[in-house]
């Protein structure tokens, strides 16, 4: 199979993208379905994601620990 490229970036596969955030291919698909997770483009039939996009999106879901009294998080 051929790799799909945007630029000098080559696209990734759903799996790929299911691997990297440890989550199922149906978890991306409900996501999907539901206007939630990375960004995606669709090829024909096909859906690729950007590395960008799912670097940007993880950047979204980052939390940061309160901190409270004694130093213990919140």
């Amino acid at each position: 199979m051929a790799h799909q490229e945007t630029g000098a970036e080559r696209l990734l596969t759903e799996a790929e993208v299911a691997d990297r955030l440890s989550v199922k291919r149906q978890t991306l698909q409900a996501w999907r379905a539901r206007g939630h997770g990375p960004g995606f483009i669709k090829v024909g039939a096909a859906v690729r994601y950007s590395s960008a996009a799912v670097a940007a999106w993880l950047a979204t879901r980052t939390v940061t620990p309160r901190v409270g009294r004694g130093g213990v998080a919140l």
